[in-house]
């Protein structure tokens, strides 16, 4: 544990209290407006949530996997875009510097990402590289002791607010898949770099991507993650983060189910028909009942799998099927909460209707079910056969 038990409680209690009285009263300004306001971003700051999963050594809080999730399921009872603003600071943003970077550039990034004064940014995915990440186009091509990237990168969170970006490039055009390709950290104010127009969102107002433009952008070899001598070995770095990212975003999955069972919850008990609170009949108490229990197994998952994550087993496969059974759980939870809510879970006015679309998302971002499905198969096999 990072913290100790007294600790931890105090810090869970105080983020839970700023979940319901800041962040939750916030959320239709930040639907309607598509931005989160300047004072709360500073009050989310102040609150270290920038930097949950950076070590202290750095000025995070150092929180080991379990205490992570733990922090996840009470921040994912608010919108995700406040989730999103922090996201990729703590996740695929930092912890590529944080395992395999060198001293010079943890010392350089790892404190301004955990303060959020530094925003950071995840650029994989391309225009014809989604699933199949290892089909990226975006070149580096060596001049000296530099590379010149150049490229195209898709649906970028934070990419209009980043500071640094993490750019996966081919930097072996003979490798195939994802051999061959480099992981750089490039500051956003570098030349050749242009940002897109924000994308047009289903949902998630407030949480911004667009595409990140490279042209003939100038890196230093020195800001490949881990040094010149983790050349060609970008995905590999990827790859060792992906468990904590997927856990991470279940555990955000868990929160928003907790958010829409306690507002159905309580709809139910208030909306009267037939006489009496529709709580009391036996078709609404069934899908209480079903989001309650599908909840309460992910949660079981999730906490589960971090502790052994935290004792230094692997992970990936359990990781994955938390990924897959809480993104897919919350969508069930969704639905079923625009049911009990009837004609008002379709209007804007009730939070159900916004969180519908909210977490459709989840079910494809950090690997799309079908990839957790693919992955969790082989992993089978594979054992299997050994």
């Amino acid at each position: 544990m990072a913290l100790d038990k007294d600790t931890l409680s105090q810090f869970l209690d105080a983020l839970d209290r700023f979940v319901k009285e800041r962040l939750i009263p916030y959320e239709d300004r930040v639907a309607d407006e598509d931005v989160i306001p300047p004072m709360l971003v500073d009050e989310i700051r102040m609150m270290g949530l920038f930097g949950m999963s950076i070590p202290e050594d750095f000025g995070g809080l150092g929180l080991s996997m379990i205490e992570e999730v733990q922090a996840a399921f009470v921040l994912g009872q608010a919108s995700p875009a406040f989730r999103s603003l922090v996201g990729t600071n703590n996740g695929i943003g930092s912890q590529g510097i944080i395992i395999d970077g060198t001293d010079e550039q943890k010392a350089q990034y790892l404190p301004a990402l955990a303060s959020g004064d530094m925003i950071a940014s995840f650029a994989l995915t391309e225009p014809d590289a989604g699933s199949d990440a290892g089909s990226l186009r975006t070149t580096a091509r060596r001049d000296g002791n530099d590379f010149l990237l150049n490229g195209t990168k898709r649906y970028i969170t934070n990419a209009p607010r980043a500071d640094l970006f993490t750019v996966f490039a081919r930097t072996n055009p003979e490798a195939e898949g994802s051999a061959g390709v480099s992981a750089f950290l490039v500051e956003a104010g570098t030349p050749g770099i242009t940002l897109g127009q924000p994308d047009r969102k289903m949902g998630q107002k407030g949480s911004h991507t667009c595409d990140v433009i490279l042209d003939n952008v100038r890196v230093p070899a020195a800001n490949i993650i881990g040094g010149p001598d983790r050349l060609n070995k970008g995905f590999k770095t990827a790859m060792k983060v992906l468990d904590r990212g997927r856990l991470h975003i279940s555990a955000v999955c868990v929160g928003a189910a907790e958010r829409l069972i306690r507002d159905s919850l309580s709809y139910a008990m208030e909306r009267k028909q037939f006489g009496e609170p529709i709580a009391e009949k036996q078709l609404i108490q069934a899908m209480l009942a079903d989001s309650r229990a599908e909840a309460f197994a992910a949660r079981c998952m999730i906490e589960e799998t971090a502790r052994r994550k935290d004792a230094g087993q692997n992970v990936s496969t359990d990781a994955a099927c938390c990924k897959m059974f809480a993104s897919e759980m919350v969508g069930r939870v969704a639905d079923r909460a625009v049911q009990i809510h009837g004609g008002a879970g379709y209007m804007a006015e009730y939070a159900v209707e916004r969180f519908y679309r909210d977490v459709r998302l989840f079910r494809i971002y950090e690997g799309t079910t079908q990839i957790q499905q693919i992955l969790i198969a082989r992993n089978m096999i594979r054992t299997a056969a050994a």
